[in-house]
C-alpha cells in the first residue's frame, strides 16, 4: 500500500508540474501552438515610397536642346539650341516637373501652357521615370554637361503649339551650349 501512495504522489506531482501555471488576472495564457510573431512598424506604407522619393532639383526648369553636331566630341558643340523651334516656328516647349506637377510651357509665350497633375515617379539611377494613365516619360541624364533625354511611351502627346524635344538641358547651363544666330527672326 506504501508503495501505491508513493506512486500516487509521483503521478500526482508529474501531473501538477505539467498543467499550465496559475495565470494573474487579465494575463494571456500561452498556448503551446501559439507562433509569436515580431513585426518592425514601419512609419511609412510601401505603396508611398515612390512618392517620397526627391525629383531631381534640375528638372524644374528645363529648356529643349537639339543635336547640331553629331561628330563633336564636345558636348556643348554637340548639342545646341534648335534653330527652327526657337527662331522660325517658335512652337518649341520647355519642360518643368516637381513632385507633383509637369507643365509644359511654349518657349516664346509662357502664358501658353499644359499641366499634367496626378503622375507617380521613381528614380533608377541617372533616370527618372513619371508615370501616368496614359502616358511612361523616361527622363535620362545622358551628359554630365547636363544632357537629358526624353522617351516618351504610350498614348501620342498632342500639345497645341508646344513641340516636344528629345533632348533638354537645364535654364542655368543652356549659355554653354552653341548657339543658332536667329539673324532678322524674332527669337
Amino acid at each position: 500500500m506504501k508503495n501505491i501512495i508513493i506512486n500516487c504522489s509521483m503521478v500526482i506531482a508529474l501531473f501538477v508540474s505539467c498543467s499550465p501555471a496559475t495565470e494573474k488576472k487579465g494575463a494571456k495564457k500561452a498556448d503551446s501552438t501559439e507562433v509569436k510573431v515580431t513585426t518592425v512598424p514601419t512609419s511609412v506604407p510601401v505603396k508611398d515610397t515612390i512618392s517620397q522619393q526627391d525629383m531631381p532639383s534640375d528638372f524644374s526648369a528645363l529648356v529643349p536642346i537639339d543635336v547640331l553636331n553629331s561628330k563633336s566630341t564636345n558636348v556643348h558643340e554637340k548639342y545646341g539650341i534648335e534653330f527652327s523651334g526657337n527662331c522660325y516656328s517658335c512652337d518649341l516647349a520647355s519642360l518643368s516637373v516637381t513632385k507633383n506637377k509637369m507643365i509644359w510651357t511654349n518657349i516664346c509665350d509662357e502664358n501658353d501652357t499644359f499641366k499634367i497633375d496626378g503622375f507617380s515617379f521613381s528614380n533608377e539611377g541617372n533616370k527618372t521615370v513619371l508615370k501616368t494613365p496614359e502616358r511612361t516619360y523616361t527622363i535620362m541624364q545622358i551628359d554630365k554637361a547636363p544632357v537629358y533625354e526624353l522617351v516618351i511611351e504610350g498614348k501620342k502627346l498632342e500639345l497645341n503649339n508646344k513641340r516636344v524635344s528629345r533632348y533638354f538641358t537645364t535654364k542655368k547651363a543652356l549659355p554653354l551650349f552653341k548657339e543658332h544666330d536667329c539673324g532678322d527672326f524674332e527669337g
